[in-house]
């Protein structure tokens, strides 16, 4: 057997071959962004614009039974748009609500999607939009670089601060049949253009406010740390970091704060950039395993697990967790970087204990901790530039500290 040393030298160098793959995302091009309260109309305009007479809006009940979605489709008939309403989506999309969705898109012609929602919804509509271009099974595109053809035109609305899905060039997909999520992975996913409106977020409880914050932290924060930050996406994670902890104590004190919402819309983004190009780290993979098995959704997962995970990569990475704490203001002077650092992971545990964020997974079970270890430890090592490594005893022994 390969000693784990030598594994994690192929693992870096992996991952350096990936830095610089990732120099090429600029060729295709960023979303056209249009930013503010009332933007989501602005993005409606500039549908009709682009010619669209046929869209498929892709979203979830809820938002549909909430009236979110009404102000957009009246604009979208006002500007000569039909429209139909694929609302299908569930938290973590699966593979069969994805091709039902493609089913509707066909049978109806529509030439565009609209996602509206959170990181699912989005997510959705990518592959959705990939399906629609790309003969291929949605199993077969998992990975990176795997989607040949240039996706249906896609335009974005999120409706949370915490995926960034609307600038990522990644979907997650949900395959219940193998308890598992996969990730597609590929610059043609980039939807045309997203409008980030903070005035649709004003109404949303305080614990999906919280568990998308915090999303968005783990974003910008696995960015930062990654090994392949560069200066680009250290800006954009710092600046997200610094929104973050600004403005989400204000939404989660003041919902209906509309500056602040805005603030966040725009962290999120701000995140989703830099892990886009720097990636994120063991706790997306973990969660996205929690996420499969139990069902926990997303957000709360990475909330959950990121303090446990800064502390194990904290050896490695004390300086830059220093820079995250600096640049949410959390520095009075004199300190040291691991000081810092401490201080940076402290204010995280404190806001998720504020927030009502558990310290454990309740559904986690013992006996199944070997087999998410296994496949946390696969999606890490081949995708993601973590700045410490894990062997599956040491990750066995980390997921445990998350027994309820």
């Amino acid at each position: 057997m390969i000693p784990f040393s030598l594994q994690v030298v192929f693992f870096r160098v992996l991952m350096f071959v990936l830095k610089i793959s990732t120099l090429f995302l600029p060729i295709f091009g960023k979303p056209q962004i249009v930013s503010g309260p009332g933007s989501s109309l602005k993005l409606c305009e500039m549908i009709a614009a682009n010619g669209v007479k046929k869209l498929l809006i892709v979203t979830d009940a809820m938002l549909v039974k909430l009236g979110l979605l009404e102000a957009m489709q009246k604009r979208l008939s006002e500007l000569g748009v039909q429209w139909s309403v694929y609302d299908g989506v569930q938290p973590d999309p699966t593979i069969a609500q994805i091709e039902t969705g493609l089913e509707m898109l066909r049978s109806e012609g529509s030439q565009a999607i609209l996602a509206v929602g959170g990181g699912s919804s989005i997510d959705a509509a990518k592959v959705i939009a990939a399906r629609a271009t790309n003969n291929k099974p949605i199993a077969k595109m998992a990975g990176l670089f795997r989607v040949w053809r240039r996706i249906l035109p896609l335009y974005a609305v999120p409706t949370t601060a915490g995926t960034g899905s609307e600038i990522t060039i990644a979907a997650v997909v949900s395959d219940p049949a193998q308890h598992r999520k996969f990730a597609i992975m590929d610059p043609r996913l980039l939807p045309t253009a997203a409008a980030l409106d903070g005035s649709l977020m004003k109404g949303l409880p305080p614990p999906i406010t919280a568990a998308t914050g915090m999303d968005a932290l783990t974003h910008a924060v696995e960015a930062y740390i990654s090994r392949n930050a560069m200066a680009d996406t250290d800006r954009e994670a710092l600046d997200a970091t610094r929104l973050i902890v600004q403005n989400l104590p204000k939404v989660m004190a003041s919902g209906a704060d509309e500056e602040a919402r805005q603030n966040m819309s725009l962290a999120s983004y701000k995140a989703g950039v830099a892990f886009t190009k720097a990636g994120v780290g063991y706790v997306h993979a973990i969660a996205h395993n929690f996420g499969a098995r139990y069902h926990v959704p997303h957000g709360l997962a990475n909330a959950i697990i990121m303090p446990y995970v800064l502390d194990f990569s904290k050896p490695a990475c004390a300086q830059r967790l220093a820079d995250l704490a600096k640049a949410g203001g959390l520095a009075k002077g004199g300190e040291t970087p691991e000081q810092l650092a401490d201080a940076f992971i402290a204010w995280i545990r404190e806001k998720n204990q504020q927030f009502g964020i558990p310290t454990k997974v309740e559904k986690l079970k013992r006996e199944d901790i070997p087999a998410i270890a296994t496949a946390a430890l696969k999606e890490a090592h081949y995708t993601y530039a973590v700045p410490r490594y894990m062997d599956q005893p040491d990750c066995e022994r980390f997921i445990a500290q998350m027994l309820a």
